[in-house]
This record gives C-alpha cells, structure tokens and sequence, in this order.
C-alpha cells in the first residue's frame, strides 16, 4: 500500500511503484488517497474526486488499485485504518510503502509504533529527505528491525516490525512543483471526467461533490 495525498498523482509515483514491485516481489500496490493530511496544508487541496481522477489516469495498465477506502471506513487515523483492512483481509500480506520524506516525520503519526508491528514498512528513497529521515527518532527505533529487499524478496514476507530502505535513481519529479506550474490542474477536466469514479478496492462510487478532501484527516 502506497499512501498519500496524490495532488496530483504523477509519473514518479508510478515509477516508483514499478520499482517497489520487483524490489520486494509484489503482486499489486494498492495507492491509498488519502481524504485529508494534516502534516500538509489544507491551501491548495485539491478535492478527493479529482486527486483520485488523477492517480487512476497515472496506474493504467499496471497491477495497480486506486482507493479511496479511508472515506469509506471512516478511521481518522492511518493505525487504524491499517488494523481494519488486514482484518477485512486476512488472507492479504500487505506492506507499507513510503517515502523518506514521510520516515522523517512518522514520529509524528498516531502510534507509528504499531503501524510498524501491523505489517512491513519499505521506504524509497528521496532527493533531500535522506540524511532527515536516517536522524529521525522513528529510524532510530526501527534501525534493529532492517532487513535488506533481497532477503524480503527471497522469503516471500517477513515477519514485523521489519522495515526495508530501498534506493534507486532519484526522480525529480514531485506534486509540489507540478502544482506550481499549474495550480488549475483540478479545474482542467474533459466532459468525460464529469462522471462518478469507481473505487478499486471497495467497488463504491466516489462522487464529484461533498467529499472531504479539504477538511484533513489526523495521520
């Protein structure tokens, strides 16, 4: 499972998704868009219907579920909307995927500590986060728990806390610049995007209107 924001998706979540799947061996990612975060701001939010438009455009013709799954079940924090799908999914071995940047920061989330004893953690690297998110009081925690993506790989899983740091060439790209560039992305719609959206994982209709993806949601 990949979590984020997606405002908007782009080419550098896919490519590290593709990366991520033959590094660890994974059968599908699942890209959690998330309602709301509150470790970034509210300004420029996109609405949920349109971020999930975009992340659906960027996982075409990959094993890729878009999701909207945390509207539908309601859980305020990441903790438990994690506990709630590996009970609806028992037979499922899941995986969390994040970025450095969010490694930097996951002393910040809600009981990260039994995030990371719900299922494996793998953390891509980004340009600029590194050297933050190997100080990081969460790092200094997990550091015992490492465990190299071959050896994940290899044994089809791994027991938790396990966390796994995978590094491959840098991408560039990042939603922060592409909304700077252009800040109507979300406006920009073709009579066709007009439509209501299916979840992947839930199969429930997301709709254009009344969704909270400005009001955030605690990590």
């Amino acid at each position: 499972m990949l979590g984020g924001s997606f405002n908007p998706a782009h080419g550098g979540h896919r490519r590290i998704t593709r990366f991520a799947m033959a590094e660890l061996g994974l059968d599908e990612v699942w890209w959690m868009v998330s309602p709301g975060n509150p470790l970034k701001p509210k300004k420029g939010m996109a609405s949920l219907h349109a971020r999930v438009r975009s992340a659906q455009a960027h996982a075409r013709r990959m094993p890729i579920r878009v999701t909207a799954v945390e509207r539908e079940l309601g859980t305020r924090y990441t903790v438990d909307t994690l506990h709630t799908l590996t009970r609806r999914w028992p037979k499922r071995d899941f995986v969390w995927l994040m970025g450095a940047d969010n490694l930097a920061q996951f002393h910040l989330w809600k009981d990260w500590r039994e995030i990371a004893r719900t299922m494996p953690i793998a953390v891509i690297a980004r340009p600029g986060y590194d050297v933050a998110a190997i100080a990081s009081p969460a790092m200094a925690w997990l550091r015992r728990y490492r465990v190299s993506p071959a050896s994940f790989r290899q044994a089809g899983g791994w027991g938790t806390p396990a966390l796994i740091l995978m590094r491959f060439d840098p991408d560039p790209r990042s939603a922060t610049a592409l909304r700077r560039a252009d800040p109507d992305w979300a406006m920009r719609r073709s009579p066709s995007d007009i439509t209501l959206l299916r979840d992947a994982v839930t199969r429930r209709l997301i709709p254009i209107t009344g969704d909270p993806a400005a009001a955030g949601a605690p990590t």
